[in-house]
């Protein structure tokens, strides 16, 4: 016998009509309808004043159902807190329903202003910052771009690439991911020299001597050498995010 054939038998023997049921619950008849013909279930707190009211356990009314898998048994815990709620008076049983009301709405309040995270957004500069020479990249020439799970943590701005000169690590047109982490020996950077930008490979030499390469090897003609005392301009934008590479001999 299903739950709500149940709730309909023990209704009867009581003598109890489906309005004075209702009127009990602080529901509608057709509400109790509804439980009664397997439409609908009552919620938690409905539940526990329709245990009250019907003079049963809910071993009672899910019976059957349990016998044959169509409901989920108690929890132990559960078990113990409404055999407590049971054994309460009944102002004790209409304090703990008045206190569990007030908790679901304050709950459901608390989930209506949770923020939504607002997804993060990075700078793509668009103007190729060239493994070779390119134009500037780090003006107003950008797209915003959404950080999804292909954009590695901590980038902070991405850059598209054009030319071949760091190729086969790099491809043209491809987009690489930037922080501004220092830059160690070995790492690939984005730089401004003499006001061309240029994505290479950082080396600095314990003579100070700092080394621009190209990763293909191919285009070495491209690498830059800041002897000492040079007077040429460098500017490090960032660390592009990938592993560190075996400096040319």
């Amino acid at each position: 016998m299903s739950f709500g054939e149940q709730l309909r038998r023990r209704r009867e023997e009581l003598g109890i009509s489906r309005s004075e049921l209702a009127a009990r619950l602080g529901v509608t008849k057709s509400a109790v309808g509804n439980y009664e013909t397997g439409i609908s279930t009552p919620k938690e707190e409905i539940l526990l004043q329709l245990f009250d009211a019907l003079q049963v356990d809910p071993n009672y009314l899910y019976r059957d159902s349990f016998r044959y898998g169509t409901a989920s048994l108690l929890t132990d815990e559960e078990q113990h807190l409404l055999s407590q709620y049971r054994d309460l008076s009944l102002t004790g049983r209409q304090t703990v329903r008045t206190l569990m009301t007030a908790l679901s709405a304050y709950q459901d309040e608390l989930e209506r202003h949770i923020p939504t995270a607002e997804p993060r957004v990075i700078p793509l500069y668009c103007s190729p910052a060239a493994a070779g020479f390119a134009a500037p990249v780090f003006g107003e020439d950008y797209e915003p771009l959404t950080v999804t799970g292909d954009v590695p943590m901590g980038a902070e701005l991405a850059v598209r690439i054009q030319g071949d000169s760091m190729a086969p690590y790099i491809a043209d047109g491809s987009v690489v991911y930037v922080n501004h982490d220092p830059l160690q020996n070995g790492d690939v950077g984005i730089f401004c020299v003499d006001g061309d930008m240029l994505c290479k490979q950082y080396y600095r030499d314990p003579l100070g001597m700092v080394y621009l390469f190209s990763l293909n090897r191919d285009r070495a003609d491209m690498d830059v050498v800041f002897h000492r005392g040079s007077g040429r301009s460098l500017t490090c934008f960032g660390r592009v995010m990938m592993h560190s590479l075996p400096i040319p001999e």
